[in-house]
C-alpha cells in the first residue's frame, strides 16, 4: 500500500467565493478561465497518476468542487479514487483534502482554534482490509509568521492522538511548513524563533529527544510517545521537496509513530520513503511550479506544475 501527500499549489475552481487570491479571480484580471483551471487540473492530475499512491493527502484544494473535478480527471488519466474526504477552513482560501482507494469508514476536521487563523487538520479513518489506519492530513500555518503559530498547530494534533488507544495505527502527513530538522534552521531567524528554540515538529512531536537527536527508526521501535520522520530514510541530498530561495526545503513530511513499527498490524515498510521527481517536474534545475507571468498585464502562463514535490512511503499488513 502507497500512501503520498502533495501540497499541488493552488487549485482553484470557477465558482467565486470571495475568499480567492487575486490571482485566481475566477474571469479576473489575471486570466484565471475555464480553460487555465481544466489545463491546471489536467497537470496536476498527471502527476498523482504518476505518483499512483493507494492513498494521497492534498493540500491547496479550494473547494469541493475542486476536488471532485481533479478526481475526475484522474480517473481520465487512468487513476481511480472512489472514496474522498474534504476539510473546508472558515474563510480560508485553500484546504485540505484526501483521496483513497480503501473505504473511508469516517472523515473529521480539527480545528486548531476558532478564529481562522489556521487551516484545520483532517482525519480520515480508512479500513484497509479489515485493518483501521488514521491517516491526518495537515498544512500548518505558512513561515511569513513565526514558530509559535505552527506550535498552535502542533499541539491540536497532538491533543488529538492523546484521545488514540494506545496501539492505535496512523499517520502524519502533509505540508506541515516545517522543516524536518527545523529546530536547525530557524534558531539564526529572530522572526520565526519566538519560542526560545522550541519547534512544533520536532519538540512537540517528539522526532527529536530531549538532547535534540533525531529519533531513529530502531529508537521509535521502543518509545511509543515518539514520532519518526521519513525523511531519514533518504541521503542528504535528496531531502527536500520545496525550494526557498534557492534552498530546499523538506516541508512534506511523513510521520510514523511506534504503532507502525511493532511488527503487527499495518506496519511502515522500512526503507521505502522517497520523493516522487521525475524530470518533468524541473525546469532549468528548479522545481517546475506553476507559472505566471509578472510582467503587465500580469497572468497565467498555462504552464507548470506546483511548487513542492510529492512525496510516499510504503505501508504493509
Amino acid at each position: 500500500m502507497k500512501i503520498a501527500s502533495y501540497n499541488v499549489e493552488n487549485l482553484f475552481d470557477m465558482h467565486r467565493d470571495g475568499t480567492e487570491y487575486e490571482e485566481y479571480i475566477p474571469n479576473g484580471d489575471w486570466g484565471w478561465t475555464d480553460e487555465m483551471y481544466r489545463t491546471k487540473l489536467n497537470h496536476t492530475a498527471q502527476v498523482i497518476a504518476g505518483v499512483h499512491a493507494d492513498i494521497i493527502a492534498l493540500q491547496e484544494i479550494e473547494s469541493l468542487n475542486a476536488l471532485k473535478d481533479l478526481k475526475a480527471e484522474i480517473n481520465r488519466q487512468g487513476l481511480y479514487y472512489p472514496y474522498y474526504a474534504f476539510a473546508k477552513t472558515r474563510n480560508s482560501a485553500v484546504n485540505v483534502a484526501l483521496l483513497s482507494r480503501y473505504p473511508i469508514q469516517s472523515a473529521l476536521k480539527y480545528p486548531v482554534n476558532y478564529s481562522g487563523k489556521y487551516r484545520d487538520i483532517l482525519e480520515a479513518k480508512i479500513d484497509i482490509n479489515g485493518t483501521s489506519l488514521r491517516v491526518f492530513v495537515n498544512h500548518w500555518k505558512s513561515k511569513s509568521g513565526p514558530e509559535s503559530e505552527r506550535i498552535a498547530c502542533a499541539k491540536r494534533l497532538l491533543l488529538r492522538l492523546k484521545e488514540l488507544p494506545k496501539d492505535e495505527p496512523y499517520i502524519l502527513v502533509g505540508d506541515f511548513n516545517s522543516h524536518f530538522e527545523e529546530y536547525k534552521t530557524f534558531l539564526k531567524s529572530r522572526k520565526l524563533n519566538d519560542t526560545e528554540g522550541i519547534t512544533g515538529i520536532n519538540h512537540i512531536l517528539h522526532t527529536v529527544d530531549e538532547k535534540n537527536n533525531p529519533i531513529t527508526y530502531t529508537a521509535l521501535q521502543h518509545d511509543q510517545g515518539a514520532h519518526y520522520n521519513l525523511w531519514y530514510e533518504l541521503s542528504p541530498e535528496k531531502r527536500w521537496s520545496h525550494e526557498f530561495r534557492g534552498k530546499g526545503e523538506g516541508l512534506d513530511n511523513i510521520i510514523i509513530p511506534h504503532s507502525l513499527a511493532d511488527e503487527r498490524g499495518i506496519e511502515y515498510v522500512s526503507g521505502s520513503f522517497n520523493r516522487y521527481d521525475p524530470d518533468y517536474l524541473f525546469y532549468k534545475g528548479k522545481i517546475y511550479r506553476w507559472q505566471q507571468s509578472r510582467h503587465y498585464p500580469k497572468h497565467h502562463l498555462g504552464e507548470g506544475y506546483s511548487d513542492h514535490l510529492p512525496v510516499f512511503a510504503l505501508f504493509r499488513l
